[in-house]
């Protein structure tokens, strides 16, 4: 916790000793609060008190306190008396020294405290997600701000005081204006099955709106987990702080189509624009640009001068072929993906040119190859093959362009894979995943910040994305903040509660910070979701290792080293922490053969730092074409 005096500087040097004065008063009377409630000085700095407490429980509480006695010795004492404050709290990992504090913890609190107004608390989102259901407060996101010497992204909340009205203000409450949010279309059509043309319509929409200059546009991944969510729009606004929301509504029948949308001020729920429209199907694509523009008239924005649905001009039954497999294709099934392999075949029987049939064929052969439903070498061949063609004939498709990146990636084509990323994002600076992909390329090319920086833009882009979310932890982790770390990996499971990845990134975590019945119980979790047993025992012997049991790792490694050839999960975390330099390389060497070694995990993961000294090291790097 953070505590500073409202205008004691100024107060200093207009007149010293009344401002020594207020000083003496305000340590006298904040000092007895602090064992209250388990706190414990560590130290003052000028006007300002740095406290640590037992848990974000305690700060919290206190900070409440100090704040209502203040607010009530101010109003009946004189003007020179009184003492006013802001405070910040916030919940992360310090480091100790001659009785002193430091991490970037300690700076995070310093930062969040003049956020709030006078006689006010503001606290992180870790100690908002600790508090929330244990307190009878109403605390209010405030509006996205950046931070002096603070990397990544923190949402920070202000506490509603008693005396205060439960209605936030305004000011501190305010939704970003150049947000967009794209709820799912809902489905009016007679035939319960033109559902795929809703979701389909939806898709456009936020490709098309992708396209105004200044504005985002959260991504699909977050939006569609509010179909048919009974939230209103300002709720929705505030969960995805977004300014604005566009709600939407399909009617198909036949070749005729009706589509109704609105735009919302999701700060007060008024409307803003709305129209309805009747057309033949043909006349589709020119109905999602006149939605767009009509967006961007209404928002005082710019239109980017080539702003057009993705795919271009095409035959309408291969447009509609394609809704149909991009439906099945975000099923994410076996069969979804073979059913939707077929229906973009068929597209392109209908229209041999249509850019978003080859697309759509790239990402089915992709995902196919990915999870091992067909060879992974022939399948990433094809869907490279379909990108080239979709990329002739439609040069501007940023999801192309991005998938082509991810797929150059994986080759070890890294610089080709950054250059495809780069120019992805300068086509829709609102795909998400193609930020998240180039941060993953900056991290192993070992340009941390860059790639930190590009994670958490997909993040503020796609934030119920569990695959961004687990990125967000990992670099966290990576920079030795487990409390953050932990936030994140319980914001992921919140979303998405079977993420196997989750529970083994946060297995992590915990055995860093010496949790080790957490740690066990995330893993035994893990295991039960993934069906991983090689897994299982790697981790499970590199955690005893950590924690100093070494017999009882080699014991567990022995379960493990039998099963490593089908599960393809390597043991060189183990042999890492172990210290053990030659059965480390050897089996990364093996990892490295079999394609399942990550360049960013092997130079961050605090796992492997025994063995980063070592002159081999630089050479596996170097085997996976990243510098070293």
């Amino acid at each position: 916790m953070f505590t500073d005096i409202v205008g004691f500087t100024a107060m200093a040097q207009s007149n010293e000793s009344q401002a020594m004065e207020a000083l003496e008063r305000h340590n006298r009377l904040l000092r007895p609060f602090f064992p209250k409630f388990h706190g414990r000085e560590v130290k003052t700095m000028g006007d300002s008190f740095l406290i640590e407490f037992e848990s974000a429980l305690d700060a919290f509480l206190c900070a409440v306190d100090i704040q209502s006695y203040l607010h009530d010795y101010n109003q009946s004492s004189k003007d020179e008396w009184k003492v006013r404050l802001r405070i910040g709290v916030h919940l992360g990992d310090v480091i100790h020294r001659e009785g002193d504090v430091f991490g970037d913890a300690v700076n995070i609190a310093s930062r969040i405290e003049p956020l709030g107004e006078p006689e006010g608390v503001c606290v992180s989102e870790q100690v908002f997600d600790q508090v929330r259901n244990k307190v009878p407060y109403l605390l209010v996101k405030l509006a996205p701000k950046s931070m002096k010497n603070v990397q990544f992204p923190i949402d920070v909340y202000r506490v509603v005081m008693p005396w205060e009205k439960e209605t936030p203000s305004p000011e501190a409450s305010q939704l970003p204006p150049d947000r967009i949010a794209v709820l799912p279309f809902a489905n009016f059509s007679p035939d319960p099955s033109d559902e795929y043309f809703a979701d389909g319509m939806t898709d456009e929409i936020i490709s098309t709106v992708s396209g105004i200059s200044g504005l985002s546009v959260i991504s699909r991944t977050s939006v569609m987990r509010y179909k048919q969510a009974a939230k209103s729009t300002t709720e929705i606004g505030r969960e995805l702080n977004a300014g604005k929301v566009l709600e939407g509504s399909v009617r198909k029948s036949g070749n005729r189509v009706r589509i109704t949308v609105q735009l919302i001020d999701a700060q007060n729920d008024a409307h803003l624009w709305s129209q309805s429209y009747d057309r033949d199907l043909r006349d589709i694509f020119e109905t999602q640009s006149d939605i767009a523009h009509r967006i961007a008239d209404a928002l005082k924005l710019v239109p980017a001068p080539s702003l057009r649905p993705r795919g271009g001009a095409e035959d309408v039954d291969a447009y509609t072929l394609c809704l149909k497999a991009r439906s099945l294709w975000n099923r994410r099934t076996k069969e979804g993906i073979e059913e939707a392999t077929l229906l973009f075949e068929e597209a392109l029987k209908a229209d041999p040119d249509s850019a978003r049939a080859y697309a759509g064929l790239a990402d089915c052969y992709s995902i196919a190859a990915n999870n091992r439903f067909i060879d992974q070498k022939e399948g990433h061949a094809r869907a490279k093959e379909a990108l080239d063609r979709a990329l002739r004939l439609d040069e501007g498709m940023a999801d192309a362009h991005a998938a082509l990146g991810l797929m150059l990636w994986n080759e070890r084509r890294i610089g080709e894979g950054e250059a495809e990323l780069r120019r992805a994002i300068s086509l829709n600076p609102s795909y998400a995943s193609a930020h998240q992909w180039l941060g993953q390329v900056m991290l192993d090319l070992g340009r941390f910040d860059e790639g930190v920086a590009e994670i958490n833009r997909a993040y503020e882009l796609d934030p119920l994305s569990p695959i961004v979310l687990y990125n967000v932890a990992a670099n966290f982790f990576y920079s030795g903040r487990n409390d953050e770390a932990l936030a994140i990996v319980d914001k992921l499971l919140r979303v998405e509660p079977g993420v196997a990845i989750a529970y083994s990134g946060g297995s992590f975590v915990y055995a860093f910070k010496n949790m080790k019945e957490e740690a066990r119980r995330f893993l035994e979790t893990y295991r039960r979701l993934s069906g991983d047993e090689c897994g299982y025992w790697v981790f499970l012997a590199t955690f005893e290792a950590l924690w100093g049991d070494r017999d009882e790792g080699l014991t567990l490694i022995g379960k493990a080293i039998p099963l490593v050839e089908k599960s393809l999960v390597s043991p060189e975390t183990f042999y890492a922490v172990m210290n053990d330099r030659d059965e480390f390389f050897r089996w990364a060497e093996w990892s490295v053969e079999h394609d399942v070694d990550s360049p960013s995990d092997l130079r961050y993961n605090p796992i492997y730092k025994n063995v980063r000294d070592d002159p081999r090291f630089a050479e596996l790097l170097k085997k996976l074409r990243v510098p070293s």
